[in-house]
């Protein structure tokens, strides 16, 4: 069985399509898996450390801007595009793929489209209460069409083709137990928090986190913290850091790194998480139960990322703040707060647990082998 992702962008795009190929391998050792993504991306860092091929598109992503910049990009974008469903056809002949699986991002709908033209098998999965447009436009020629949520179908013009199954997300998100996770990570006996806001960073949110640093160091850092900056806050950060009077290299209990890459490991020990409310991170909280507090980006489309927050938060299982000023103070009271409240932890904890689908990537693997073995293609 030849099986090729394509997915791209941010780690919300990748990570669940990993957590599928991973299930998948473990089912049939000798399945060929080859991923399609975008050149400079971060699909270049975590699927080769994932363990898998990936093939690289030119990538150039859409405008939204109405100006003169940004219609030339988004004609630049277009012919890119079109060359890229050539590439796609190239690479998928070669593989000789059986079925095409995509997750968001740029590259997907280029090699969906491909996959389609030449009569393979395709899986469009959407994360998102509300679907983007690489999932609407795919979606017109997909096999069959994913959701993670209830309310995502009446989005689509074939609803006999949508089904819901959740957010795929890596096992160990599951199977990590909280104390093996601690030592690991070589932790004391304080509690630990956890942020993290994208595999490319917010910046406003990396300024809050500076001021509640500086608020921890201030305290004696009653907590360790484990902060993750993202690319573009890593060029910065370190810098704006030392400019505050914070030694995060010397700090104890202060680690601060670009991306977390063990992030089950991470999640598991952690007390609380303070992070974005995309699909896919949403979904990995949940299902290691981490209780969190959630600061929904202001910058995506239709505001999905509050709708996302608003699942947890109206069940008890997040705080939801939307992204103000003053949030450093604001986060570290909630954080002390929260921390010293353990029944509350508890509770949010369980209610996480149950807004999740735990075997989302084995209902997409039990798809990927019906569509191979030709089964209602």
């Amino acid at each position: 069985m030849n099986v090729i992702f394509t997915c791209g962008g941010t780690a919300g795009h990748i990570n669940p399509a990993i957590a599928v190929a991973n299930i998948l391998k473990e089912r049939h050792p000798d399945v060929n898996i080859l991923f399609i993504g975008a050149k400079g991306h971060m699909e270049e860092k975590l699927v080769p450390k994932a363990g898998y091929e990936l093939k690289c598109l030119p990538g150039s992503g859409l405008s939204r801007s109405i100006s003169f910049a940004g219609l030339k990009k988004n004609v630049k974008a277009l012919k890119n595009v079109l060359s890229a469903v050539g590439q796609c056809k190239k690479f998928i002949r070669e593989f000789q793929a059986d079925v095409v699986v995509g997750t968001g991002g740029y590259a997907s709908f280029p090699a969906l489209h491909a996959a389609s033209k030449l009569g393979i098998p395709t899986i469009v999965h959407e994360a998102n209460a509300v679907p983007g447009l690489t999932t609407k436009m795919a979606a017109k020629t997909a096999t069959r069409v994913l959701v993670a949520f209830e309310e995502s179908a009446q989005y689509y013009k074939k609803p006999e083709k949508v089904e819901v199954v959740g957010m795929p997300v890596c096992k160990e998100f599951v199977l990590t137990e909280r104390e093996a996770a601690r030592k690991e990570l070589g932790l004391d006996s304080r509690p630990l928090v956890v942020s993290a806001f994208g595999s490319l960073g917010a910046r406003a949110m990396n300024y809050a986190m500076a001021d509640f640093m500086k608020l921890e160091q201030a305290d004696g850092m009653p907590f360790q913290h484990i902060h993750a900056t993202g690319s573009y806050g890593w060029a910065w950060m370190p810098d704006h850091l030392k400019e505050q009077g914070i030694d995060h290299e010397n700090c104890s209990g202060l680690d601060m790194r670009e991306y977390i890459y063990n992030m089950p490991t991470v999640m598991a020990a952690a007390d609380v998480i303070i992070s974005r409310a995309g699909a896919s991170t949403l979904n990995e909280i949940g299902a290691s139960g981490t209780p969190c507090i959630l600061i929904p980006s202001p910058n995506v489309t239709n505001d999905h990322q509050t709708k996302n927050a608003k699942v947890l938060a109206d069940r008890g299982g997040a705080v939801l703040i939307p992204e103000g000023e003053n949030m450093g103070k604001q986060l570290y009271d909630t954080v002390t707060e929260l921390l010293a409240d353990h029944e509350r932890r508890s509770h949010m904890s369980a209610q996480l647990r149950q807004l999740v689908v735990l075997d989302s990537a084995q209902r997409i693997c039990d798809m990927i082998e019906e569509l191979a073995a030709g089964e209602n293609g």
